[in-house]
């Protein structure tokens, strides 16, 4: 029943969306429909990259899921960037990173768990994610504490900034090749599973292509008219941007890698559920935050990478548990709900703020 309605659910609540900010329906309104909107949106980005996923392998799937599910995250953050909010952005990175770490593995492993009683994966590939995402903490550590005691001048902030970018985007790049070219056969997921004999992929390739592409369209609109409602929403309900930024927008915008996450560890591909997860994370922290540095210089404005200290907390803090319980390469139902509380304890300090 809820299938048959998905589509038309879609449709109902984009246009619902597209007239409550055309005709400035109120703050409240237009943030409840962007919001439910892309929610549909992000599911139908997330069936479209499962169903490509399923021609393209499941490396180079876990890839491309995270990749168009973190799209939704870099439209957001563009738009936000344009209107000169650049701690929102920050927050919205921090909570991308945690969210994946934290929410999606967290809820990954619990709902997997309650079904099969041990989930492995491939512990090469964990210790190498794991190694990855002690990089990126380090990058982000290393030049805010030079800032923060002075070792650093202001004037010199974005210059680090670009240089860390640039080795953040070629770590990023060597990762690709090194995980989709040279050891890629040491990094496929060889735990058997029986569910996966015989699936077919709800669409054919070229469908699937497409409704990646309209999904990816569909999440381009809706989150410039969400970014539009930020300001006046956060101040009307008392909300501070840190708490906004990371866990409003993160949530609504990675709503794409939970459902497909959650949906493959139930189907005991746990494999592919830690590379959306992680994967996601570490395109967020290598790539996505280099990237957009980047691009506030087309914008003329400096954004840089020296994020706050709680934000530089809370994603050390995810690095560390998720790499403690993931690089075994195995994961239990009690070790998923230990990483869902951690995002609860984040979630109430950062409500706080």
């Amino acid at each position: 029943m809820l299938r048959k309605l998905f589509f038309p659910l879609l449709v109902v609540t984009f246009v619902l969306s597209a007239i409550s900010h055309y005709l400035h329906w109120g703050a409240e309104l237009e943030f409840a429909f962007a919001g439910i909107a892309i929610l549909f949106a992000a599911g139908l980005l997330g069936k479209a990259t499962e169903s490509v996923a399923h021609y393209a392998g499941q490396r180079l799937g876990g890839f491309l899921n995270a990749t168009f599910g973190n799209a939704a995250e870099l439209i957001i953050a563009i738009f936000l960037i344009k209107e000169g909010l650049y701690d929102i952005v920050k927050a919205s990175l921090t909570g991308a990173i945690i969210g994946n770490l934290l929410l999606v593995l967290g809820a990954s492993a619990l709902v997997g768990g309650l079904k099969f009683k041990e989930q492995k994966f491939n512990i090469h590939s964990a210790g190498q994610n794991a190694s990855l995402m002690l990089l990126a903490v380090i990058a982000l550590f290393i030049p805010a504490i030079f800032v923060k005691t002075e070792h650093i001048s202001e004037h010199d902030t974005m210059t680090i900034s670009i240089v860390v970018a640039a080795f953040l985007i070629l770590a990023y790049i060597g990762w690709l090749i090194y995980s989709m070219i040279t050891h890629k056969d040491l990094l496929e997921d060889h735990v058997d599973t029986k569910a996966d004999h015989g699936e077919a992929a709800p669409w054919s390739k070229g469908l699937s292509v497409l409704l990646l592409v309209v999904a990816t369209v569909m999440v381009a609109f809706i989150s410039e008219w969400l970014v539009h409602t930020l300001d006046t929403f956060s101040s009307r309900f008392g909300l501070s941007e840190l708490f906004v930024g990371a866990f409003v927008v993160a949530i609504v915008g990675n709503a794409a890698e939970h459902s497909a996450a959650i949906v493959l560890a139930m189907k005991n591909k746990m494999g592919a559920a830690v590379e959306i997860a992680v994967g996601s994370s570490l395109q967020i922290a290598l790539f996505v935050a280099p990237v957009l540095v980047f691009i506030s210089l087309l914008f003329g404005g400096e954004m840089n990478l020296i994020f706050t200290t709680i934000e530089i907390a809370a994603i050390g803090v995810a690095v560390l548990i998720a790499t403690s319980i993931s690089r075994d390469g195995s994961t239990t139902w009690f070790e998923g709900m230990l990483l869902l509380f951690v995002y609860l304890i984040l979630g109430v300090s950062f409500y706080f703020v």
